[in-house]
């Protein structure tokens, strides 16, 4: 079997009932969502809330909902993500400030809970612990940035905004927008140079 090239074609297979082409388009967005989930959360609610646990349970509530997706255009599945992860994150919060009810927080399969969902992700160790340290490294050259320019980086790269969005968003016009994000991707590129070497 070949491997599927767009999102859109993983969905069309899974939406037949492929589970994998599912799991392989959560996967396909994984670590741009983490990046994104980990500079939504903010300083404060990293501090209860892990960005990974976020992008699980991210993950299995579009896997629960994904029969109310509807495939709009390239981005539109990680725009959804990027949606269910915002609920998740006001969840937490909402929980951490004891304004929510019991329960609302889905708690995955452990030994003091037998009976919850299992896990999206299903890697060995190893390959968690290497893609945690890569997303790691990642978050740390984004938040060496300046503010302005990390938000370029995350606009532009993450959430893939075109110009034209980022610029309704800052309030600045295509061009101001287009020389930032160069700069930022400039200055992003420096950073990961340098530490390389």
């Amino acid at each position: 079997m070949l491997p599927p090239t767009s999102t859109f074609d993983l969905l069309e297979q899974a939406r037949h009932g492929d589970e994998p082409a599912l799991s392989q388009a959560f996967e396909k967005h994984r670590r741009r969502l983490a990046v994104l989930v980990h500079f939504k959360l903010g300083p404060r609610a990293r501090g209860f809330a892990d960005a990974e646990d976020v992008v699980q349970e991210t993950c299995l509530r579009a896997f629960r909902d994904i029969g109310r997706f509807s495939y709009q255009s390239p981005g539109s599945f990680f725009r959804w993500l990027s949606a269910i992860a915002d609920h998740v994150i006001v969840d937490r919060v909402r929980y951490q400030n004891r304004e929510c009810r019991a329960g609302e927080e889905v708690r995955f399969r452990s030994e003091t809970n037998p009976l919850g969902p299992d896990p999206v992700d299903t890697k060995t160790p190893s390959r968690l612990l290497a893609q945690r340290e890569a997303v790691q490294r990642l978050l740390d050259r984004l938040d060496a940035l300046p503010e302005d320019y990390r938000q370029a980086i995350l606009m532009a790269k993450i959430e893939r905004l075109s110009t034209v969005e980022m610029a309704e968003r800052l309030g600045k016009s295509r061009e101001a927008v287009a020389l930032l994000v160069y700069r930022a991707v400039k200055r992003f590129r420096e950073l990961s140079d340098a530490s390389e070497a």
